[in-house]
């Protein structure tokens, strides 16, 4: 690996934030595949790969979304509708792919048939770095991402896309092309990074 490669991952870390108002302009299938490709590539406890994306990429479909899982108490009615993101992608955690992959011959002594026997979920774990890579890859492409929860009519909008029982989203990530309006906001504006010395603890607490 050169210094340059170096310098231009770090580059595309220290770019990364969370943007949240698109410019009305679509996002090519090719450039969302090679994003998608890039978040496959995370890690996968025992090569499980229990995750799948649900991707929205028409303006029927982002409205429809909007309109399931606005929540009644913090809905704003007159949000603009010309900033909303051109995608949606939904990153569904499996489950069973990982207590059914270490019920295999190789990973059954180590005994996590069973979702209580797991002391992390990796099938979130897992999921979320992928949806890391997702961000990344987005900004490396010049688009801007945003993740964020479901608060709202989740089960009515899983129903209505078809996912099959046992897939289930740890949020929705948006993705597109910034607006020139947008600017960085949210708590990363108002509270300060923390610095290295306060959360690294070299061989002890």
């Amino acid at each position: 690996m050169s210094q340059d490669d170096l310098v231009e991952f770090q580059e595309v870390v220290r770019r990364r934030r969370m943007v949240r108002q698109f410019a009305q302009r679509p996002v090519e299938r090719g450039v969302l595949e090679r994003i998608f490709d890039t978040a496959r590539r995370g890690p996968s406890a025992g090569f499980s790969q229990g995750f799948e994306f649900v991707v929205l990429d028409t303006p029927e479909q982002v409205k429809a979304f909007w309109t399931e899982t606005a929540h009644p108490e913090f809905h704003d009615p007159d949000a603009r509708d010309d900033v909303l993101p051109p995608v949606i992608v939904l990153p569904l955690q499996n489950k069973r792919a990982y207590l059914e992959r270490y019920s295999e011959g190789d990973k059954a002594p180590f005994g996590l048939q069973a979702e209580e026997a797991w002391p992390v979920p990796f099938w979130t774990v897992d999921t979320g770095m992928a949806v890391m890579l997702m961000l990344l890859a987005a900004v490396d492409a010049g688009l801007g991402g945003w993740y964020f929860g479901i608060a709202f009519g989740q089960d009515e909008l899983l129903r209505r896309l078809g996912v099959p029982e046992g897939y289930e989203p740890i949020g929705a990530v948006a993705i597109g092309y910034p607006h020139e309006e947008d600017r960085p906001s949210g708590s990363s504006q108002t509270r300060r990074r923390r610095g290295l010395e306060e959360i690294v603890h070299w061989n002890g607490w």
